[in-house]
């Protein structure tokens, strides 16, 4: 066997390993049918923790601070669809937390990092 065909057969055993190795990994999809309950609590939940949030302490301060009751505010949040509630809790997930690095800050950090270990 020359060495080029001996080359070939090595990348084509490790393709075939390697999508056999995805092909493992790979989650399987279910389908089945819900019922409305389920259908509607997530958007029960997203109410409760918009509520929740509205509770918090420091928000309470916050909403005080701007002139608005937090009794008020929770009346808002149950006057709401659920699809404003859902968009609602959607953008306070999306927030980024006090102390908090997304990716790319992190990355950037990282490489800085590196680049003044290799220099000193």
């Amino acid at each position: 066997m020359t060495q080029r065909l001996r080359n070939r057969l090595i990348e084509i055993s490790m393709l075939l390993a390697l999508a056999l190795a995805a092909a493992a990994v790979m989650p399987r999809a279910n389908a089945a049918m819900i019922g409305t309950d389920e259908a509607t609590a997530p958007a029960q939940s997203d109410r409760e923790r918009v509520k929740a949030l509205l509770a918090r302490p420091e928000v309470v301060k916050g909403l005080e601070k701007a002139g608005v009751h937090a009794q008020d505010a929770a009346a808002r949040v149950d006057a709401m669809t659920d699809e404003e509630v859902s968009q609602l809790a959607g953008r306070i997930d999306a927030l980024i937390a006090g102390g908090a690095l997304s990716n790319e800050q992190l990355i950037v950090i990282l490489l800085l990092v590196i680049i003044l270990v290799l220099l000193l």
